[in-house]
């Protein structure tokens, strides 16, 4: 039997209800972050060398292996989940295979996990374009994923990547080598990445934000289309409407015909015509099918106090670039924000000829009730006029976002609200009874969701200031 939310606003009450508490209390700079996969699994980082898993289908934590964090942990680090891995390598965007089957791909990675459930996206060789449910894997060296059959056997001339949760863990203090990592879910491992270009120090609240084009457990396009054409470096389909260089820093992917399977980043756009950030391997034609989506090679990390300053990291590249936004914003302080807003359910921000969604990260100044919104097609701030703009939301605040609603609990008051992207209007969103302790820096709260078919039931869980007491609270 499908379940029915029957839960309805005034008639039933928003109650939050105690789940497992944390291993040990949130400290300033822990972080808790949600995988955009199935199972939802929850990265809390505490401390340098203490990181966990949460599962919101088991309600039970598990210890990882020790982060060893360079630097001092605290105020301004900050935790981001990619959704597509690479297991232990850096730098490059996909792997080879070095062999398979119809129904097996050999990898040429040390898999520690089983990821049934999970996918594999094949981006080149044989059956290219397609993304396939994991239905088993060996475990160890060079492990084998079993698949459903397909048309042409794997070898190794497939490349692929893993549809498997990655979090980007970026420390505090004086950054040096081991200050950024990622610890990979498939592998079980944390490797060091790149610090350089990021400040020399980071002191002062900041937010490290991913948009990838796997949501929720599937893609997630923003433009959609078959193409009329191709160039060197270009796809164009004649009768689009877009905005010029709307999707600029969006990416593009091939999902079928012609050069199926690549994925580019994307320099600028005309009215029709797609430019890529690099040539094809397989210039597109008119059977290519595509789609506009977030782009899953980037992170942005923003605040440490700068007013000019946002920081984007490639992941294919392993490396930092100062992006200068023009306009700049306000200096970022305590209790700032950063969320990637791409769910909202209205039409004009669907708009595919003037998209918002995925445009967008939106930001809490901190200290104030200030909110900014980066254009990360334009590299500008902007400030974001909203009613009413009376909450100062400062140290101990956090932040949920899920579709149309960004949630806010207000510093350590457990008073919580909710800011609307259509409307531009907050409001209040009732009250945790619970007492926190005393207000920290830490990005401890995240959203996790219940689907049977079409119904979809939203929780937002909190882990207390200063606490291993976490909670949730159905959103009705």
């Amino acid at each position: 039997m499908a379940t029915t939310n029957g839960n309805k606003k005034l008639l039933d009450l928003k109650r939050w209800e105690m789940v497992s508490p944390s291993p040990g209390a949130s400290t300033a700079g822990a972080s808790a972050v949600k995988s955009q996969h199935f199972r939802q699994d929850a990265l809390f980082i505490r401390t340098n060398t203490s990181a966990f898993l949460y599962s919101p289908f088991e309600d039970g934590w598990i210890d990882l292996p020790s982060p060893a964090l360079a630097g001092t942990f605290g105020v301004a680090a900050a935790t981001a989940c990619g959704s597509f891995s690479v297991g232990t390598a850096t730098a490059p965007a996909s792997l080879t295979a070095t062999g398979g089957s119809t129904t097996t791909i050999v990898t040429n990675q040390t898999l520690a996990r089983d990821l049934r459930g999970f996918s594999v996206h094949i981006l080149a060789g044989p059956n290219a374009g397609v993304t396939l449910e994991i239905q088993s894997n060996t475990i160890g060296a060079n492990a084998t994923i079993t698949v459903a059959a397909q048309a042409s056997a794997f070898s190794a001339s497939t490349v692929y990547r893993l549809v498997t949760p990655v979090w980007y863990v970026l420390g505090a203090g004086t950054l040096a080598s081991g200050a950024f990592k990622k610890y990979d879910f498939a592998t079980n491992t944390w490797t060091t990445l790149a610090h350089d270009g990021l400040p020399a120090s980071l002191a002062t609240d900041g937010r490290l934000i991913a948009t990838p084009s796997w949501v929720n457990g599937s893609y997630l396009a923003f433009g959609s289309g078959t193409a009329t054409g191709g160039g060197a470096s270009t796809l164009t389909q004649t009768g689009k409407t877009w905005a010029v260089n709307q999707w600029t820093n969006s990416q593009v992917r091939i999902v079928s015909g012609t050069g199926a399977g690549q994925i580019r980043s994307i320099a600028s756009n005309t009215a029709d015509t797609l430019t890529a950030s690099a040539a094809w391997t397989t210039q597109p034609d008119a059977t290519s099918v595509y789609q506009i989506s977030g782009n899953d090679n980037f992170l942005y990390y923003t605040g440490n106090g700068s007013t000019s300053g946002v920081w984007r990291y490639s992941i294919s590249a392993n490396g930092w670039t100062v992006l200068t936004p023009s306009p700049i914003r306000g200096a970022p302080t305590s209790g700032m924000s950063g969320n990637w807003v791409y769910g909202v359910t209205a039409t004009e921000w669907k708009d595919e000829s003037n998209i918002q969604n995925g445009r967008y990260i939106y930001s809490f100044r901190g200290g104030s009730a200030v909110l900014e919104r980066y254009d990360i097609a334009g590299n500008a701030w902007a400030a974001i006029s909203y009613a009413p703009a009376s909450q100062t939301f400062t140290t101990g605040t956090k932040y949920v976002y899920i579709d149309d609603f960004l949630y806010i609990q207000q510093d350590a008051t457990g008073r919580w609200f909710r800011y609307d992207f259509l409307r531009n209007a907050m409001d209040g969103w009732g009250t945790m009874l619970y007492p926190n302790g005393t207000a920290i820096i830490s990005d401890t709260a995240f959203a996790s969701s219940y689907y049977d078919g079409a119904t979809r039931i939203d929780y937002v869980y909190m882990l207390l200031n200063s606490s291993n007491i976490m909670l949730r609270q159905m959103v009705i």
